[in-house]
């Protein structure tokens, strides 16, 4: 899983968008690495023309969404913060429509093939925004949880690699927000103006109520952690702009329960036009019933596979039960806890890398991944392994790092409630590391930075299908090569993702229950119950559609590689195709498979 500091759009149609679709990196000028060795290469002619027409977008999401083009890397708008006094969404809609009119017309006049490929994702990205800020007016009330925004604001800004300098503008969004700077009213105050609006049409949905309540649950832990980033890098003057905002927060949050809950609605299921729309966004370009299919197949077969390996696990274990449901539970015994999960991980990275490099596989940098351990406060947050990704223009050092979530252990005497155990065993390390770190999302994101890409490619062309799809490729990648017990945690998580491609589209169709999705995910899959409902949670109202791009996206890329190795035979060479993939970016699967037949095949002929 890919993680971010910042949403892909802070404001659309009026809410702050808990993504469904996940930031990633836009390196189009030439990086410096922390590697010195590592120089990336200039650009080259087409990819400048290339960045000179993605920056008519940027400065809209500069002019309209500040946060998000700073954690971007668009310098000199720090401080700004987003507009949202009245009309905000109808000045926004003209300039995107504005912007694409001409990269309309800059497509059919460009005569570099790769330059007019490019105008064609900024094209397709341009209405993307314009789309889903239409259906975000047109079926719901504008909801914003501001506890959150806070939290993602301040850690754009603040975190461990950010440079000093960029720090003390933290202070000057929270005046802004909290309306203590000339020409600036509180945030909250005009976001409860333009709900209370909204709130006289009928017709429009609130948020799930489950949704609403798990957020106003979790606000303090989200102001407590805004606190704590701006005391760890000892900004000065935070304190009283961020007491007046923390208490403009809470007021807004007792106004959303009197007056927003009840509006909440008790169906999780999206509009089937915003549930298609969310798929198209992801990349996935097949009807989701297609989907389900192709996934409950595959389901049967990686159960298959996995008892077959659970059998051999058990005889050489000495385990009493063969089944791999029971394998699993034995295997998850092996807890690690505390100080010792960072150091297994770290050595864990190292096994892969010999193995990468022995077998050829693919080009890894010569500079050590990232790996750290997350705080209490990010784990709960975020529970599950994940990568951060670093800024994304201006880059200047700043690495891809890989988050471990704590395992503290309860008290004596006491017992955790959802106490996760998916992540931190021995056998689980295998192909947590190969997905999030290398061969994974590090490498990819390195990849970018440190060989230049085009921002187009790498940001606008972003879909979550490319980059679970190879996270999970990945995983594939280094299984041969895994201990038995680490290959039978690699099947499971291919289980995993295989009941996420039929769950999800499926509960949101109305097939099936949650008490029926919790069963295949906790008897079938075996996760556990607080895994099991953060995957729930996550198809219904968290990232309704995301959870499908990672076996789609899987799918599409072992396809891929299929035909090229049957075209090439034995002139295949794993770790030059690998290169290839990486080299072109985010592109989603028709275009990637355009690339591979008319790069990558074209020039081994």
């Amino acid at each position: 899983m890919v993680n971010q500091h910042m949403t892909k759009k802070l404001l659309v149609g009026g809410y702050w968008a808990l993504c469904c679709a996940l930031v990633l990196c836009a390196f189009g000028v030439a990086q410096q690495t922390s590697d010195a060795s590592a120089k990336s290469p200039q650009p080259a002619a087409w990819v400048k023309a290339s960045d000179a027409n993605t920056k008519l977008l940027l400065d809209v999401q500069a002019k309209f969404n500040p946060e998000q083009a700073a954690f971007y890397g668009v310098s000199g708008i720090d401080e700004q913060i987003t507009d949202v006094t009245p009309g905000f969404v109808e000045r926004e809609q003209a300039a995107l429509q504005k912007v694409l009119e001409q990269f309309k017309q800059r497509e059919a006049d460009e005569k570099d093939p790769l330059v007019k490929q490019d105008l064609n994702i900024l094209v397709h990205a341009t209405e993307d925004e314009i789309t889903e800020t239409r259906l975000d007016e047109k079926y719901f009330l504008p909801y914003v949880n501001m506890s959150r925004v806070v939290f993602l604001s301040m850690k754009g800004l603040l975190d461990e690699q950010i440079p000093d300098s960029r720090t003390p503008a933290s202070v000057v969004r929270l005046r802004r927000y909290a309306g203590m700077e000339k020409g600036y009213e509180p945030m909250t105050k005009l976001l409860q103006a333009r709900l209370e609006e909204k709130l006289k049409n009928p017709a429009l949905l609130g948020p799930y109520k489950g949704e609403l309540e798990l957020d106003l649950s979790q606000s303090k832990a989200f102001l407590d952690g805004a606190q704590a980033l701006l005391q760890k890098r000892k900004v000065v003057g935070w304190e009283q702009p961020y007491a007046v905002l923390r208490k403009q927060v809470e007021d807004y949050n007792a106004f959303l329960s009197a007056s927003l809950l009840p509006r909440a609605r008790t169906d999780y299921r999206l509009p089937a036009e915003v549930y298609a729309n969310n798929l198209h966004q992801l990349g996935i370009d097949i009807p989701p019933t297609e989907l389900a299919r192709m996934a409950h197949g595959a389901f049967l077969e990686i159960q298959e596979h996995m008892q077959t390996i659970a059998t051999e696990v058990a005889k050489e274990r000495g385990f009493p039960s063969s089944d791999y449901r029971d394998v699993i539970r034995e295997l998850k015994k092996q807890q690690l806890v505390g100080q010792a999960i960072l150091p297994h991980y770290k050595d864990r990275l190292k096994n892969i890398e010999e193995i990468v490099r022995r077998e050829h596989l693919v080009t890894l940098p010569n500079r050590e991944a990232r790996i750290v351990m997350a705080t209490e406060a990010e784990t709960a947050s975020q529970p599950a392994p994940h990568m951060t990704p670093p800024r994304l223009l201006g880059n200047t050092g700043e690495a891809p790092t890989f988050v471990l979530p704590l395992n503290v252990p309860p008290p004596v005497g006491e017992t955790k409630p959802l106490t996760y155990d998916d992540f931190t065993f021995d056998a689980a390390s295998w192909t947590l590391t190969a997905h999030e770190a290398r061969p994974g999302h590090e490498l990819q994101f390195s990849s970018m930075i440190e060989r230049g890409v085009s921002s187009a490619r790498a940001l606008f062309a972003f879909n979550s299908t490319n980059v679970e799809g190879w996270g999970l490729y990945s995983e594939a990648m280094l299984f041969p090569y895994m201990p038995k017990e680490g290959q039978l945690i690699s099947l499971q998580h291919r289980l995993m993702r295989a009941a996420r491609a039929f769950l999800d589209p499926e509960l949101q169709a109305g097939k099936i229950t949650t008490d029926q999705a919790y069963d295949v995910l906790q008897n079938e899959v075996m996760l556990s119950r607080a895994m099991a409902k953060q995957e729930v949670d996550r198809y219904t109202f968290r990232m309704p559609g995301q959870a499908c791009s990672y076996f789609y996206g899987y799918t599409k890329l072992m396809d891929l590689r299929r035909e090229v190795e049957k075209s090439q035979g034995k002139q295949f060479n794993a770790q030059r195709f690998h290169d290839f993939v990486l080299a072109q970016g985010l592109l989603p699967p028709d275009l990637m498979r355009k690339a591979v037949e008319t790069g990558f095949m074209a020039a081994s002929h």
